[in-house]
């Protein structure tokens, strides 16, 4: 099925996580299941902007998240700040990572995908690989954590801030078994990039209803991807700000990454 049948139930607890606001700017922390904006259909008018707006109505979109990714979203509260933050955006001078748990055990420590991408228009909203009409799309990522699909992940509470996880040990770490924890940075802002990128490179996103193989699916009950780092310039004071948001996957809720190098 092209697009697997869902029924729309975002999330109500929290309703709205707010991590900053000024007379310019406001980012929020939008959870998985929760559209960034209203659908065409009545029953998809709940969105992550009509919350906002219920509060803050001159709120504007400047990007979006897909519906099962969670994370760091900013808004332009005015119109010169959204004029300047989309700039941004549209000239990639904003900085994000991501973290995903992906199927498998992810052989190279580092790399980047560089792979163009275009609707799969028949299997809407899927995107595929274009090398003739697709757009740029480049991803950098590195490994953070590979662990056995047999063992449960322990997190040791004096663990430093920069340290990954402790890992039980004690079995093997095939492919068919492991699932990695990988840090994502997209240069480029295609729709559904980072799913779409890891899927080529052979190890499909968790929990990824539209292109997960079964047993990837089944090994998480969301999208196990969220945007837990965001740097960009104040569209007034130029300052540049970094927001950052734990990660919400089980067993690395206290795994606290450096933070992102803005170099």
């Amino acid at each position: 099925m092209a697009n697997p049948a869902f029924v729309y139930n975002p999330p109500v607890q929290p309703y709205l996580t707010i991590l900053y606001q000024d007379d310019d700017i406001l980012v929020a922390n939008k959870p998985s299941g929760l559209l960034s904006v209203p659908g065409k259909a009545q029953e998809h008018k709940d969105s992550l902007i009509s919350r906002v707006n219920t509060v803050f109505p001159t709120a504007t979109v400047v990007h979006r998240l897909d519906m099962a990714t969670s994370g760091i979203m900013v808004m332009a509260l005015n119109k010169e700040s959204h004029r300047h933050i989309s700039k941004q955006f549209e000239l990639r001078k904003t900085k994000k990572r991501y973290f995903a748990r992906v199927f498998g055990h992810v052989k190279s420590n580092k790399g980047e995908v560089n792979l163009p991408l275009i609707c799969d228009w028949p299997n809407r909203p899927k995107q595929m690989v274009d090398y003739e009409r697709g757009k740029k799309a480049l991803t950098h990522y590195e490994v953070v954590d590979v662990t056995p699909r047999a063992s449960r992940i322990t997190i040791n509470s004096a663990t430093s801030a920069n340290t990954p996880p402790d890992i039980s040990p004690g079995f093997s770490t095939t492919s068919e078994q492991s699932e990695t924890l990988v840090a994502l940075y997209p240069v480029t802002g295609r729709s559904h990039q980072l799913r779409v990128h890891m899927l080529e490179l052979g190890y499909p996103i968790l929990g990824d209803r539209l292109y997960a193989h079964p047993q990837a699916l089944g090994m998480a009950e969301r999208l196990q991807l969220h945007a837990e780092s965001l740097s960009f310039a104040h569209p007034s004071s130029e300052d540049w700000l970094t927001f950052q948001t734990p990660i919400p996957f089980t067993g690395y809720t206290h795994y606290s990454p450096a933070p992102l190098s803005i170099d």
